[in-house]
Order: structure tokens, then C-alpha cells, then sequence
């Protein structure tokens, strides 16, 4: 197919969630300086340097990429990712947050090796169902195997535990597979046995039940697991219509928990209040709607399965966190992409961009 140039209003999309990211973030992050000027610093420079610099340069590299070269190294892509994740375990590299072993450390500075899965996972995804085509509606060829791949993942994301972020990656992995043309009642299967899986989860790890309790009736424990969505409704509250103003808030300070984290959009809310909160979740559905324009209009498969995966990928996790922060779903500790603290996530976030944004060179034109 003909290159030609890539898709502009996605790309403006994107840097304005960059762009809005970035203030909403820096707004947010002075509720750390009641902490302490050393914890501000630390994390000012990660988001700066990895996220915006280093993932600005990630995102024009990958955009100048043939998208047609990951391909080949999809499935070593995949291994490698998993092999790193597994590190996670190794005594001395990996280490443990709040009862959890996400990340390693490298020297002064840590990562979380699952976000780079997120990204083998769905070339890797893509790769293996635009080879088998039309053998992707057959239960033994195509649907055992999809079920093995996610399996192999589910293993090492839900031993750390990391129960969100393989939610997070099943659900894209579904969309792919639906998107190859998958059949829906094998993913009903899926679901079924998911639903019968997060029970039992619950039944072993106090804190998913504790989640799900919460959500209920959240002011049933106000000052233990409900406090985060409430300090949250009251900041999204308080914003009323226009907002405290940039800068404003007044829950980040000492009240709202992670308040750089998976809390950020209450931070929004609170000081740009209605029409700050319903710009974000605009800007992200514009996100979704281009991005799969992109991927219909992409006449070769891996390229078309690429798009749908990294589009639903951040779409999904950004209404995660959101309805999240809202009441309306659990709280799962997803951060919101392109605004939450994370130089890795942001980094890796850009470079998926980049991807999407070379696949909308060779995109049809409509006449």
C-alpha cells in the first residue's frame, strides 16, 4: 500500500492529552512538597525526563518505523517481556511495594516490567492471529491456543499479584481476538470461566474481596479500604462546575491517597471541576473513535489487529481509572494514561502511539 501521511487529528489528540497531562500532573505532584523537596524531585525528573523527553523520542522513532518490521521480531519481543517480568522474583533485582512485586530496580531507578508486556503481548497477539486467518474460528486451533497465550501471562501477572493489569490485558486480548474474527461464544466461554476466576481470587486474596465490598457500600469503612473513593468524590464534588482553579486543589494535600497515582483525575476534577473532567473523557473517546477509524481503514491484518489492541488498550485503562475514581466500577489501581506518575508507563505509552501513528501512513483513502 501507498505511504502517505499519518493521521493529524489523532496525533493532535494526542498531544493534547500529553499537553493537559503534563499540567494536571504538575499541579498534582505539589502535594508532595508537605512531604518532602527530595520526594517532589525524584519524581518531577522521572515523569520529565523518561516520560515526556525519553517518550517523545520513542514516539517519532516508532512512527518512522515500518510497522511491518515488528512482525518478525514479535514473538522474541514476547519472550523477551515475559523473561523480564519474571525478574520481578529474583531476589535482589526485584523488589516488593505495598505486597506486591511489580518492579525491579536498576541502579537509582525502577521500572514496572508489565508495561512492557502490554506491548509484546499485542504484536506478539497480533502477529500470531493474522497468521492463522480463518483458523481462528476453530475451537482447537484457534481458541485453545489464544487461551494458553493468555494463560502463560496470567501466571506471571497474577503471582506478583498484578490481578488489574492482567484484566487490563485479557480484555485487550479479547478485543484482538474478536477483531480477527473469533467467535463470540468462545469468548462467552472465556468470560464465564473469568467470572468463576475472580470469585475464587476473592475467596484467596482478602484485598480483591475487600475491592468488591467497597464498591458496594463504600461508606460501610470510610476510614479504611472506602476512605480513597470517598477523599475522591469529595474532591471531584468540590470542583463543581468550572473548578477550584489550576493549582487549587486542596485534597491532594495530605487527604487523597495517590494523589500522582491512580487519583490524579479527582485532582482534575477538583480544580477544573465539570468541564475539565467531561474535556478528559472527550479527548479519550476521540482517542478511541480515530483509533479505530485508523484500524478500519488498514487493509492488512497485522497492522489492523495492532491498532485495535494498543487503541483499546489505553482507552480501556483510562475509563477503568476513571469510572474507578467516579464509584461506578471497583478501584483497580490502573493510573490514567498520558496525566498519572509513571516516566515507564508514559515512555511506553508514546512508543505505542508512535506505532499507531506509522500504521496510519498506509491507511486507505476514502474518494
Amino acid at each position: 500500500m501507498k505511504k502517505t501521511v499519518m493521521d493529524r487529528p489523532f496525533l493532535i489528540c494526542v498531544i493534547t492529552l500529553i499537553v493537559a497531562g503534563f499540567f494536571i500532573f504538575s499541579s498534582a505532584s505539589l502535594g508532595l512538597l508537605a512531604k518532602g523537596g527530595d520526594q517532589y524531585s525524584d519524581v518531577a525528573f522521572s515523569q520529565t525526563f523518561f516520560g515526556l523527553f525519553l517518550g517523545s523520542i520513542a514516539l517519532i522513532t516508532a512512527s518512522r518505523i515500518n510497522y511491518k518490521n515488528w512482525r518478525g521480531y514479535a514473538f522474541y519481543l514476547f519472550i523477551g517481556s515475559l523473561l523480564l517480568t519474571a525478574m520481578v522474583f529474583v531476589p535482589h533485582i526485584g523488589f516488593e511495594h505495598g505486597g506486591a512485586k511489580r518492579w525491579i530496580l536498576i541502579g537509582n531507578f525502577s521500572l514496572q516490567p508489565a508495561e512492557f508486556l502490554k506491548t509484546a503481548f499485542i504484536l506478539y497477539c497480533a502477529a500470531w492471529l493474522s497468521g492463522i486467518k480463518g483458523q481462528v474460528k476453530s475451537f482447537q486451533q484457534g481458541f485453545v491456543p489464544f487461551v494458553l497465550i493468555l494463560a502463560v501471562v496470567g501466571v506471571l501477572m497474577l503471582a506478583q499479584p498484578d490481578t488489574d493489569t492482567f484484566a487490563l490485558i485479557a480484555c485487550t486480548g479479547v478485543a484482538m481476538f474478536l477483531t480477527a474474527g473469533g467467535k463470540w461464544k468462545h469468548v462467552a466461554i472465556l468470560v464465564v470461566t473469568a467470572l468463576l476466576g475472580l470469585a475464587l481470587i476473592a475467596t484467596v486474596r482478602p484485598y480483591v474481596k475487600q475491592r468488591i465490598m467497597t464498591f458496594m457500600n463504600p461508606a460501610q469503612n470510610g476510614l479504611t479500604s472506602g476512605y480513597q473513593i470517598q477523599q475522591s468524590l469529595i474532591a471531584i464534588g468540590s470542583g463543581g462546575f468550572a473548578g477550584r482553579g489550576f493549582g487549587q486543589s486542596i485534597q491532594k494535600f495530605n487527604f487523597l491517597p495517590e494523589p500522582i497515582g491512580d487519583s490524579i483525575f479527582a485532582v482534575a476534577g477538583e480544580e477544573f471541576g465539570f468541564i475539565g473532567t467531561v474535556s478528559i473523557v472527550v479527548l479519550f473517546l476521540f482517542f478511541a473513535f480515530r483509533g479505530l477509524k485508523i484500524a478500519v481503514r488498514t487493509d492488512e491484518s497485522f497492522g489492523r489487529l495492532v491498532v485495535v489492541g494498543i487503541v483499546i488498550l489505553i482507552t480501556a485503562q483510562s475509563f477503568l481509572n476513571i469510572a474507578a475514581m467516579l464509584g461506578v466500577l471497583p478501584l483497580s489501581g490502573n493510573p490514567l494514561p498520558f496525566v498519572s506518575h509513571g516516566g515507564t508507563a508514559l515512555l511506553i505509552t508514546l512508543a505505542q502511539v508512535g506505532i499507531v501513528l506509522n500504521i496510519s501512513r498506509y491507511q486507505k483513502k476514502l474518494t
